[in-house]
C-alpha cells in the first residue's frame, strides 16, 4: 500500500512540475487547521514529514491572518498558534486580519505565481482552490498525509494551454508576416542591382570583344598564323655519348702479331747463346 502511494504521489509531482514549472524546495503554504492536524495526530516534526510525501526538501509558510485566526480561537489552539510562529510568514496585503481561508486565496491568487503547495484540512478551501489552475493541495487522514490528484479543470487548463501553444495568435502571426515581408522586399532589391551589375558587366566584355578583334585585323590582315606562345617539344637527336665505340678491353700483352692479309705471322724471340763455353773448351785443347 505504501509503495502504491509513492508511486501515485510522484506522478502527480511530474505532473506540476512539468506543466506548472515547480522547483525544488517546494514551498507549503499551512493554514491553522493543519499546523492543528498536525499537533493533535503527533506528526512531528512537520517539515520532514511533508518532505518524505513530496520527496525534496520544504519550507513552510503561514501568514499573519492565519496567526490572529488562531489567536482569536483561544487557549485550546495556543500550541498551534506556538507552532504556527515557528513558520516562515508569507506577504500579504491586508491593513487589517480577515479570515483565513480568504487570506491564503488571495495570497495564492490566479495563476499561483509563486508555487505554493497549499496544506489545509478545510474541504470548502480546497474546492475552491481547485478552480485555480497550478494549485496543489495537501491534506491529512489520521496520522498520514497525502498529496491530492490533479483536479479536472488542472487537466483541462493544461491540455488547453499545449494546444493553444501549438498555433500562433494574431499579434504572433502579423509579426511573422512582417518580417516575411521585408525579407521579401530586401531580396528583390538585391536582385534589382545584382541583375543591373550583370548587365554593367555583360556591355563591358561586349567592348573588350570588339576592340581584341580590331586589333587582330589591324595587327594580321593576311590571315598569317601567329607564332606559338609557348615552344612545343621536339624529338632530339640521338645522345652523342651512347654513340661512341666502345673500346678494345683486351690487348694482346704477349708476342706481337702481324697482319698480312688473312695470314698471321708470329714473331718469337730467339734465345742468345753465349759462346764462352766454347771458347773455354777450344783453349783448353
Amino acid at each position: 500500500m505504501k509503495v502504491k502511494k509513492q508511486k501515485r504521489h510522484r506522478k502527480i509531482l511530474t505532473f506540476y512540475t512539468a506543466c506548472f514549472g515547480f522547483r525544488k524546495p517546494f514551498k507549503v503554504l499551512c493554514d491553522g487547521t493543519f499546523v492543528n492536524h498536525l499537533l493533535v495526530n503527533r506528526i512531528t516534526p512537520a517539515d520532514t514529514a511533508l518532505a518524505n510525501i513530496l520527496s525534496a526538501n520544504v519550507k513552510l509558510y503561514t501568514t499573519r491572518c492565519v496567526l490572529a485566526e488562531l489567536k482569536r480561537l483561544g487557549a485550546s489552539y495556543s500550541e498551534a498558534l506556538e507552532a504556527a510562529h515557528k513558520l516562515i510568514v508569507a506577504r500579504c496585503d491586508h491593513d487589517k486580519c480577515t479570515r483565513a481561508d480568504a487570506c491564503i486565496t488571495e495570497v495564492v491568487g490566479d495563476n499561483n505565481s509563486e508555487h505554493f503547495f497549499v496544506a489545509s484540512q478545510d474541504t470548502d478551501l480546497r474546492k475552491k482552490l481547485q478552480e485555480v489552475p497550478g494549485v496543489p493541495l495537501i491534506f491529512g487522514l489520521r496520522n498520514a498525509l497525502f498529496l491530492e490528484s490533479p483536479s479536472a479543470f488542472q487537466r483541462h487548463y493544461v491540455k488547453t494551454s499545449e494546444e493553444g501553444r501549438l498555433h500562433m495568435s494574431e499579434t504572433e502571426y502579423q509579426i511573422f508576416k512582417d518580417r516575411v515581408m521585408n525579407r521579401l522586399n530586401s531580396e528583390e532589391a538585391n536582385s534589382s542591382i545584382t541583375e543591373t551589375l550583370e548587365n554593367e558587366d555583360l556591355g563591358d566584355q561586349t567592348i573588350n570583344v570588339q576592340s581584341g578583334t580590331k586589333s587582330i585585323t589591324t595587327t594580321n590582315p593576311m590571315d598569317i598564323k601567329d607564332k606559338p606562345k609557348f615552344k612545343r617539344k621536339r624529338a632530339k637527336g640521338p645522345n652523342p655519348l651512347s654513340c661512341k665505340k666502345k673500346s678494345c678491353e683486351n690487348q694482346n700483352i704477349g708476342p706481337l702479331k702481324e697482319m698480312k692479309g688473312d695470314n698471321t705471322v708470329k714473331r718469337n724471340r730467339k734465345r742468345k747463346r753465349s759462346h764462352k763455353r766454347k771458347v773455354s773448351t777450344e783453349t783448353g785443347n
